[in-house]
C-alpha cells in the first residue's frame, strides 16, 4: 500500500504538485525518500502524457491586413485537440512556474525573452522534455523510467531518510 505521507489529501496533493513542478523545471530536487517514492509515478505519468501528444499540432493560414490595406498571408501553429487536452490535464497536476530573470540580464532583455511565453513550464515540458524522451523511447524501445532516485542517508536533526530524485 502506498504511503500517505502523514498528510490530508489536499496537503499531500499540494506537496506532489509542487515537487512535480520543481522537478520538471529544475530536473533534480532533494527531498525525503518517502516523498521521492510517491513523486516518481506522479511525474512519470505527466511525462508520458506529454510524450504521447507533443507532436499533435495544427497549422492554419492567417490573413491580416497591413496599414495600406494589403492582405498578408502567414502560417500559424496551434495545439491539436489531443495536445490541448493533455496540456490542460498536466496544468491541473502542476503549478505554473515563472521564468527567472538571469543574474546580469537587463529588465528589457528579460521581457523580450519571455514576451510570448505564457506558461513556461508547459513550454519546457512539451518543447524540451517530451521530444528528448520520445527519441529515447524510439532508440531504446523503452517507455517509462524517466526518473532516478538516489538515497543520500539520514538528515541531521530529525533523522529522515533523504533522497535526490532527478530526470534521467
Amino acid at each position: 500500500m502506498p504511503g500517505k505521507l502523514g498528510r490530508t489529501t489536499e496537503q499531500r496533493l499540494a506537496i506532489l504538485r509542487n515537487q512535480a513542478s520543481q522537478l520538471l523545471w529544475y530536473g533534480r530536487i532533494e527531498t525525503t525518500a518517502s516523498r521521492a517514492k510517491e513523486l516518481r509515478p506522479y511525474v512519470e505519468k505527466i511525462i508520458t502524457k506529454a510524450i504521447n501528444t507533443y507532436d499533435d499540432v495544427v497549422e492554419y493560414e492567417v490573413v491580416a491586413k497591413d496599414k495600406k490595406g494589403k492582405e498578408i498571408k502567414s502560417t500559424a501553429v496551434k495545439d491539436g485537440p489531443k495536445k490541448l487536452a493533455a496540456r490542460r490535464a498536466i496544468m491541473a497536476k502542476t503549478y505554473d512556474l515563472q521564468e527567472i530573470k538571469a543574474f546580469n540580464e537587463k529588465k528589457s532583455e528579460y521581457k523580450a525573452r519571455t514576451a510570448k511565453v505564457q506558461h513556461p513550464l508547459m513550454e519546457k515540458l512539451f518543447n524540451e522534455i517530451a521530444p528528448k524522451y520520445a527519441q529515447r523511447k524510439e532508440e531504446v524501445g523503452q517507455g517509462g523510467g524517466y526518473t532516478r532516485i538516489y538515497l543520500l542517508g539520514q538528515r541531521r536533526g530529525d533523522g529522515a531518510e533523504v533522497a535526490v530524485i532527478e530526470l534521467i
